[in-house]
């Protein structure tokens, strides 16, 4: 089952798509088929994956982790916050897309709730850190009720195309959200990271009809050092990502390309259902 795979100290398979900020070639993996079932043919993948170089922008992608005091966060006290997150958008400058929400089935690092924030630049990301009203969610909805926050900020790059850089249009208002953060060991040589990455961006390059966008790259967050790499990977529906997770090329992928060189891993995922309309 999807829980069991995911639950694993050392992640039994996780993600990515470029290299991981490494300077390998860009590998794109988003689909405008729709496709809300599971079904999964091979051969349209790789005739979709096969197709001719695209053009491609940078993105900053924010992700924050929060451990929630289940004691004191009561149901209504939680749609507030994700609320408050969510909405958020709305009154600040700077956000391209955002998705929020309650992580599900256990994680090895115990995280209830995550947020995904993508930005334009990095000047944006800094003025979002400072912003005074994100700050005042932060302080009034969030912070009380949690005991541990995890921000980790990378670089990467999605297609050109103002429906793949602000994640809109049909194929993006569902699925899951699939949050993966790995820790190479210092030991890792910058060729076993370059092949783990590289790996794993062929092979979910080439599942697009699993897969609606993934993004993924080197943490460049000095506060927050936990975690040296990052992917966020939008699938189409639940059902997809366990497909992917519980394939055995990914299997075997992780195995032999990411577990001999990495120190820990977590990995997690969430329901896409926007929370709030309203501005809060």
């Amino acid at each position: 089952m999807i829980h069991q795979a995911l639950a694993l100290p050392r992640l039994a398979h996780p993600f990515l798509t470029r290299g991981f900020g490494s300077n390998g070639g860009v590998f794109l993996h988003q689909s405008r088929t729709k496709h809300q079932g599971v079904a999964f043919s091979a051969a349209d993948d790789d005739r979709i994956a096969s197709s001719n170089s695209i053009q491609t922008r940078k993105v900053v992608e924010h992700v924050c982790l929060l451990k929630a005091k289940q004691s004191l966060l009561s149901e209504e006290k939680e749609k507030d916050m994700l609320d408050y997150l969510y909405t958020s958008q709305y009154q600040m400058r700077g956000i391209v897309a955002i998705s929020v929400g309650s992580i599900g089935d256990k994680n090895s690092g115990d995280f209830t709730h995550a947020l995904f924030v993508r930005f334009q630049r990095k000047e944006d990301l800094e003025m979002f850190y400072e912003n005074p009203l994100f700050l005042k969610v932060l302080n009034e909805h969030v912070t009380p009720f949690c005991h541990g926050l995890t921000n980790v900020d990378y670089e990467s790059e999605v297609e050109d195309d103002i429906l793949s850089i602000f994640r809109k249009g049909e194929e993006y208002n569902y699925g899951e959200e699939f949050v993966l953060l790995v820790t190479f060991a210092k030991n890792a040589s910058e060729k076993n990271i370059k092949d783990a990455t590289d790996s794993f961006a062929q092979l979910t390059s080439s599942l697009p009809s699993l897969i609606v966008q993934s993004t993924q790259g080197s943490n460049f967050n000095k506060s927050s050092e936990e975690f040296t790499h990052a992917a966020v990977v939008r699938f189409r529906s639940f059902d997809a990502m366990e497909i992917f997770v519980e394939g055995r090329e990914y299997k075997d992928m992780w195995r032999s390309q990411f577990e001999p060189f990495i120190e820990k891993s977590v990995a997690l995922h969430f329901s896409v259902d926007p929370v709030g309309t309203d501005v809060m």
